[in-house]
């Protein structure tokens, strides 16, 4: 039995995740997505798909990223 990292929860089955030095272990996709998923920089939001980079910043949709002053980034090509 393995305690996650996020929720506390103790449970049988649960997965250990490593993203470069890190390694963290949960009992769901989702405290993982909670633990390791980037924020995007406008709204704060959790980003569980490729969402948008613009310079240093990761957003999670291009509207979030004009909202910050990137104008040159667009959902549809």
């Amino acid at each position: 039995m393995a305690l996650c990292d996020v929720c506390g929860n103790e449970y049988d089955n649960a997965m250990q995740v490593t993203r470069g030095a890190q390694t963290g272990t949960f009992d769901s996709f989702e405290c993982a997505i909670h633990a390791f998923a980037p924020e995007c920089a406008h709204c704060g939001c959790k980003i569980i798909g490729h969402g948008v980079e613009a310079g240093e910043s990761v957003f999670c949709c291009a509207h979030c990223a004009r909202q910050a002053g990137e104008d040159e980034v667009r959902d549809r090509a």
